[in-house]
């Protein structure tokens, strides 16, 4: 079995948007979407979210940029590493997932991770 990454991003201007009540709606959502596919034994890391803003972009030893997307209103939210037979079906796995359910312009990135 394969482990695909999977990297979410969201809308920062429409997760502001929210009320708490609907914040709390969506993480309840993603929580149990995150058990159902570890019900699966299809979890390979829960992940984590990340905090918008803070990271840092090495080009160089000595270019260093806030980021990454600061110039963009997308930010990545936070990833997890599932387990696969086919990239297809890793998808399959993504579509599941309540960002798509929710109006916050969400997008989920599926990348295979190489054993290499």
């Amino acid at each position: 079995m394969k482990e695909f990454l999977f990297v979410f991003r969201v809308d920062l201007s429409k997760m502001k948007q929210l009320s708490p009540e609907m914040l709390q709606n969506v993480a309840e959502n993603a929580k149990n979407w995150v058990a159902s596919v570890a019900a699966q034994n299809k979890l390979a890391d829960k992940g984590n979210r990340l905090v918008p803003g803070s990271g840092k972009v090495l080009k160089s030893k000595s270019l260093i940029t806030d980021g990454p997307y600061v110039e963009t209103k997308e930010a990545i939210n936070g990833y997890l590493i599932i387990k696969a037979d086919t990239i297809e079906e890793a998808v399959g796995i993504a579509k599941g997932n309540p960002i798509f359910t929710f109006d916050i312009g969400g997008s989920i990135e599926v990348r295979e991770i190489s054993t290499l």
